[in-house]
């Protein structure tokens, strides 16, 4: 009898933890555009400042798992990040990738041209602090680009 209930303790431990690795499941495409839009919804209502605000916040309605937001100027200076409040106010226009990309200059020239659009580079996830590929979903909004991306 004392097997069989270490057994189904067991079985239990193992189905919550099956069920929590499950639970967090990376973000898809479909989640990173409907952040994006949420976040430029949010700031269409609210101000560029309140918007900038909340999506930098520790506690962002703009943050699941390893997708976040973040908003550059066409200039590359950050305006508001969802994983790295210290980037906020930098120019990042000469920043590479791991793979010598240029990608924020490439964000903002695509935003200069497109009102939506995916862009793939290299970037260190949050959640598991090794270089990935990435692709950012982006919508301009007036002066600025919002993004929000997956990591493939």
């Amino acid at each position: 009898m004392k097997n069989v209930r270490h057994l189904l303790g067991a079985c239990t431990t193992a189905a919550l933890l099956m069920t929590s690795f499950a639970a967090h499941a990376d973000a898809t495409p479909d989640d990173a555009i409907a952040m994006v839009k949420k976040g430029v919804v949010f700031m269409k209502a609210n101000g560029k400042e309140k918007g900038h605000a909340e999506i930098s916040s520790k506690t962002s309605q703009f943050k699941k798992d390893d997708l976040y937001l973040v908003v550059y100027g066409l200039d590359g200076t950050v305006f508001a990040h969802g994983a790295n409040e210290k980037m906020i106010g930098k120019n990042l226009i000469e920043l590479k990738d791991i793979d010598g990309k240029l990608f924020v200059k490439e964000r903002v020239e695509l935003a200069k041209t497109k009102a939506t659009f995916w862009q793939d580079y290299k970037f260190t996830n949050p959640e598991t602090k090794k270089i990935e590929p990435k692709s950012m979903y982006c919508e301009k909004l007036d002066d600025a680009v919002v993004c929000g991306g997956i990591y493939k």
